[in-house]
């Protein structure tokens, strides 16, 4: 089942370890995370939600890179490079479904996260970091975009692995038409 305490917004790294015994989705609506606290929530057997974290150092994201199932970091709305390389080391689902926009650093060092990876705030993407992305191996769902640019989408028809784009309102047939030619990417009907 899942357990979710949306008030909570600190968290001691003993009742850390208390919540992480919990199997299942874990949804804590902490606003702050100490790597000691985090740590002891990598050691959670199941996916773990921290929706309402703005911030992340890249302590805490090695410490949370560590846990096994789905991370999702709904919250936070921009990363450094440092913290993003940091969260590319987690094995499993990883949603950064706040993210509105990409560095074409982070989005290199996120290309390098081995499972699947999301965004659904996205609302651009160079034609760089369409590249960068693209060498993304594992799903990857892109929403939040309505256009992309040709080069960008060229870029991204390259992705190998499955590939949602089913905010795009926007297309030149160009593009559409190198997207359409990847049997993975997944487009608005």
């Amino acid at each position: 089942g899942s357990l979710q305490f949306s008030k909570l917004k600190e968290l001691s790294s003993n009742t850390a370890k208390a919540l992480a015994e919990h199997e299942g989705l874990l949804s804590l609506g902490l606003t702050e995370l100490s790597g000691k606290a985090a740590k002891a929530l990598a050691e959670h057997k199941g996916s773990l939600s921290l929706y309402a974290l703005t911030e992340l150092s890249p302590e805490v994201a090695e410490a949370l890179a560590e846990h096994k199932g789905a991370l999702y970091l709904r919250g936070l709305i921009e990363l450094s490079p440092e913290t993003a390389k940091a969260l590319a080391e987690h094995k499993g689902e990883l949603g950064l479904e706040g993210l509105m926009e990409l560095s074409p650093e982070v989005a290199k060092a996120l290309a390098r996260h081995q499972g699947d990876l999301f965004f659904d705030d996205l609302i651009e993407l160079s034609v760089e970091e369409a590249h960068a992305l693209a060498q993304h191996k594992g799903s990857l769902r892109l929403h939040g975009l309505t256009t992309l640019s040709d080069e960008a989408a060229k870029a991204l028809a390259q992705h190998k692995g499955a590939l949602s784009l089913e905010t795009l309102n926007t297309l030149s047939d160009e593009a559409a038409n190198a997207l359409r030619a990847n049997p993975e990417i997944s487009l608005p009907e």
